[in-house]
């Protein structure tokens, strides 16, 4: 009988991350296979088991698999790997919160998040209020039923920094669990359980998937607080399929190499954007202009593949124009994107909501790519015009 061995974190603990990248997590082939194989399965023998697989229990080996690599890359005890980034983060959120319980969020978060808040924890009797990111507001916010504090940085869109351990430190003074919605910074650029983070969630659509084929999110934490949002995951039923988790786990082996590239290419579009007389205003934390650009060179390895910036000229003729770069939904990909967020990803929140984190009509958020940096910035440039 052949056995499929997963490999394990421990081993990995003397290995950099971009070794950890490739080599972390994984399912030793019997065939002698450098690849994980994918095992589909969704019935498994139980009789003389330790455990119990089920795809729906989070405890196949691909999604295993997986969710160690990624884990091993955040530096966190367990990871678990689900069908979409707004799975991860409801799944959290479910676990931690009750009726009559209430949960702190930054402001400036991903519209979808903002959105689903607002939407469903209604139905739940469950608090919640939005306030800025910073340790004064937050502070100020915390009420004696207040049970998670919810944050993101670099922020979706205009790439606002949260000084992260500060805000784990008051979480744990006034034993509040701490989550981070870490997509835009990925684990290449900022680890945020080193800062004192108790929960980390990615869309794992975005930056670990990198490639523009995939839906998947994720949670790494403690084993004790993992296990329980597993718990709670059981029931949701958002788990991954063994094909994807696959497809994840190889997209993950060139992280380093994909996000080191977008850092790269970012931070170039960023500064000749900053001159462009076409161009109002850029967000892009690693321009010494930005404002929290102090915090982010502190706690970042590097500044991301993410620049928002404010056209003068009219911001739908402006993505027509573009020949290279394409319009499109989402972020994280090999290829460069731009999108409006006021039709995308903040479509949803009121006018009056988007202007309190100022996301304005001529706002584009760019998710840069791979490509030679030349080529984008001509194409910027020539749409522009």
């Amino acid at each position: 009988m052949l056995l499929y061995k997963n490999k394990l974190i421990e081993k990995m603990t003397d290995y950099r991350k971009e070794t950890k990248s490739v080599h972390s997590g994984g399912i030793e082939d019997p065939f002698g296979g450098v690849t994980s194989p994918i095992i589909p399965s969704t019935a498994y023998n139980y009789l003389e088991k330790d455990k119990t697989a089920y795809p729906r229990y989070f405890n196949t080996p691909n999604q295993e698999a997986v969710a160690a690599k990624i884990a091993a890359l955040e530096g966190g005890e367990m990871g678990l790997v689900f069908s979409s980034g707004m799975a991860a983060t409801m799944a959290i959120i479910l676990t931690f919160l009750k009726h009559g319980d209430h949960i702190l969020l930054q402001n400036d978060i991903y519209g979808g998040t903002h959105d689903a808040i607002s939407v469903e924890l209604t139905k739940f009797g469950i608090q919640f209020s939005f306030v800025q990111g910073n340790v004064k507001s937050i502070t100020e916010n915390i009420r004696e039923n207040t049970k998670v504090i919810f944050i993101e940085s670099p922020s979706n869109p205009i790439l606002k920094i949260t000084d992260i351990q500060k805000i784990a430190n008051v979480a744990k003074e006034n034993n509040i669990i701490s989550v981070i919605d870490n997509t835009f910074a990925s684990p290449v650029n900022q680890n945020p359980l080193d800062l004192g983070i108790d929960i980390i969630m990615h869309s794992g659509t975005k930056y670990l998937g990198g490639h523009s084929d995939i839906s998947c999110g994720a949670s790494i934490s403690s084993k004790e607080l993992g296990q329980r949002i597993r718990e709670t995951s059981i029931h949701l039923g958002s788990n991954l399929d063994a094909a994807t988790c696959n497809l994840l786990e190889r997209s993950l082996k060139t992280l380093y190499v994909r996000v080191e590239k977008q850092n790269e290419n970012a931070f170039k579009i960023a500064r000749h954007l900053e001159k462009h007389p076409s161009v109002e205003k850029v967000y892009y934390p690693g321009l010494e202009s930005h404002e929290d650009y102090a915090i982010a060179k502190a706690q970042m390895n590097g500044f991301g593949g993410m620049v928002s910036f404010e056209v003068k000229t009219d911001p739908i003729q402006f993505q027509k124009k573009l020949r290279l770069i394409k319009s499109a939904i989402s972020l994280g990909g090999v290829e460069s994107t731009v999108c409006s967020p006021v039709l995308t990803s903040h479509a949803r929140m009121t006018p009056e909501e988007r202007a309190a984190i100022n996301v304005k009509d001529s706002l584009i958020r760019m998710s840069v790519g791979i490509e030679h940096i030349d080529d984008l910035i001509n194409d910027l440039d020539e749409a522009l015009q």
